[in-house]
């Protein structure tokens, strides 16, 4: 049953208003559906066969490492439209990763990391990626 099922992203935020301004107006997912609760407001959204949610929490922003991931064909291209959207990709050296122009390369996969309103790090990311 379960791995049948279709896997949904939970992110935390602190203001849905906003998350949702850059998830939908900026990164440009659907909305599916808000719920206006009154202790835990959320939102799902869809991207592609996925979807996330979107939820109130006094947690948004804290992890440290890659909360969600968009899987892309072109990273170039996905990191092109999002930048011309007014998202900045996170540059990073770190050993094996080295982003240039935002971009790193291991073998044949890309990936690039970019931060929601609440510092929520989220990627896009090639597999099978152009050297």
């Amino acid at each position: 049953m379960i791995a049948n099922a279709q896997p949904e992203a939970v992110v935390p935020v602190s203001d849905l208003d906003r998350a949702l301004s850059f998830y939908v107006d900026t990164m440009g997912l659907e909305l599916v559906e808000r719920l206006d609760l009154p202790q835990t407001p959320m939102a799902r959204l869809r991207s592609g066969n996925g979807t996330l949610s979107l939820y109130k929490s006094v947690g948004a922003g804290e992890s440290r490492h890659t909360i969600m991931g968009f899987n892309v064909d072109d990273i170039e291209s996905a990191v092109e439209e999002l930048r011309g959207r007014g998202v900045t990709f996170e540059e990073y050296d770190m050993g094996e990763i080295k982003t240039e122009n935002g971009i790193a390369r291991v073998g044949d996969i890309a990936g690039a990391w970019f931060k929601d309103p609440d510092g929520n790090i989220l990627s896009v990311g090639e597999y099978g990626a152009r050297t």
